[in-house]
C-alpha cells in the first residue's frame, strides 16, 4: 500500500515518487492561472516550488511541459466556480472525488 502524499510536492520530489502515480488535477483559477493538485488514495498534494509556494502556471501547455517528461500522460481540468457565491447563492462544498468526476480530461502532448 502506498504511503499518503505530503501536503506539498516539488517537481523533483514528484519525479522520485514511488508507484502508483497520483492522479493529476489541473485546477483553473481566475485570470488564467492554473495550479496542480495530485491525488492518490485519500491524500491530496499541491505542486509547489522549491521555496514552498504553490506552483502557478499561465496555461495548460505549461503544465504539460512540466509533467509530460515525468511520464504523466493526462490530467483532469477543473475550475473554481465563484459566480454563485458572488450573486448570493449558497455553494455547498464539493469533495475532491466529485470535482474530479465533473472535470474535463486533458492529454499532455507537448510539441515544441
Amino acid at each position: 500500500m502506498p504511503s499518503p502524499l505530503p501536503l506539498r510536492l516539488t517537481l523533483d520530489e514528484l519525479a522520485q515518487l514511488a508507484e502508483p502515480r497520483p492522479e493529476v488535477e489541473l485546477h483553473g483559477l481566475d485570470m488564467g492561472w492554473y495550479i496542480v493538485r495530485l491525488h492518490r488514495d485519500d491524500s491530496v498534494s499541491l505542486l509547489s516550488t522549491a521555496q514552498g509556494d504553490t506552483q502557478r502556471f499561465s496555461g495548460t501547455q505549461w503544465v504539460s511541459r512540466a509533467l509530460a517528461p515525468l511520464g504523466f500522460t493526462h490530467g483532469t481540468l477543473t475550475w473554481a466556480e465563484a459566480a454563485d457565491e458572488m450573486i448570493g447563492h449558497p455553494t455547498p462544498p464539493v469533495s475532491d472525488q466529485q470535482r474530479l468526476q465533473q472535470g474535463v480530461r486533458v492529454a499532455f502532448a507537448t510539441r515544441h
